[in-house]
């Protein structure tokens, strides 16, 4: 079992070098990282796990700016975003900075794919809220065109890009590991099975319910059966989990850090140290 990390980091938390040196000091397999670019203060949209929003979901690092700072002081962590809002994003710079992410850190990366929760922050970068997930389905397509290995040209419904050349790719023939996050269901299962190597289900609970059925999805879409990757996301451990996930076939976890200063993290690092 590959046990990684996932954290909101802040300008008030454990610095992304200084967190990448201890989690590969300690084997742990990666780390993960979310993304929200601001939160608007007038919101409307309710924070799904309820309460209050925490703090730092308004002063979160750039994953791809952190997650290179990690990857320059690491020979073989993994390095992912968990995830991105990729309908927030321009397509072809997003190619250019996964790619290039990917390449300076020898294949390590994985592109976490969202569709997002809050309404009012995808508005301010023009997201029309009901067609997100049609967003995100063609500005992949857009990006793998982008990382084909020949100049490869795409018209969809909300974007094109000529024939280009564009460099550096993937290390990985035609794009970096892609896993879809969000709830199951019949909609989230389909955009696995078409654009993704597996999912990345928050919490990591109901998997014996749901699993069966994304496996369906997946052998339907024409996917061969063990290439699907199942990868729980911000987990709290224990015993019982991590031998159900085993049970399961699951062979990576990523387990949640506080987002805390360096001397929090490193006590959670330690109380983790057992499953790594």
């Amino acid at each position: 079992m590959r046990i990684a990390t996932t954290i909101f980091l802040t300008d008030e938390t454990i610095t992304p070098v200084r967190l990448a040196r201890e989690l590969e000091e300690r084997g742990f397999a990666g780390l993960y990282l979310p993304e929200h670019t601001h939160i608007p203060v007038e919101r409307f949209s309710p924070y799904p796990p309820g309460g209050e929003l925490p703090r730092q979901y308004g002063r979160t690092l750039d994953p791809f700016v952190a997650l290179g700072q990690a990857a320059a002081v690491t020979e073989s962590l993994g390095l992912g975003t968990g995830i991105t809002l990729v309908a927030q994003h321009d397509p072809v710079d997003l190619a250019k900075q996964a790619a290039t992410l990917d390449h300076l850190s020898g294949g390590r990366f994985t592109l976490g794919v969202g569709y997002g929760w809050n309404r009012e922050e995808a508005a301010d970068h023009g997201v029309e809220w009901s067609t997100r997930r049609e967003l995100v389905r063609d500005r992949m397509a857009l990006m793998r065109a982008l990382w084909a290995e020949k100049p490869t040209a795409y018209e969809g419904a909300f974007g094109s890009v000529r024939a280009s050349e564009a460099h550096p790719k993937p290390v990985r023939n035609g794009a970096p590991r892609v896993l879809v996050g969000g709830a199951a269901g019949p909609k989230l299962f389909a955009a696995v099975a078409e654009y993704a190597d597996g999912w990345l289900p928050i919490g990591g609970g109901g998997l014996t319910d749901s699993l069966p059925l994304l496996r369906r999805a997946w052998e339907e879409a024409g996917r061969a059966p063990d290439e699907l990757r199942i990868v729980p996301y911000a987990v709290l451990p224990s015993p019982g989990k991590i031998a159900h996930y085993t049970d399961l076939g699951i062979e990576e976890i990523v387990l949640q850090l506080p987002s805390g200063d360096e001397t929090a993290v490193l006590k959670v690092l330690d109380e983790f140290a057992p499953y790594v």
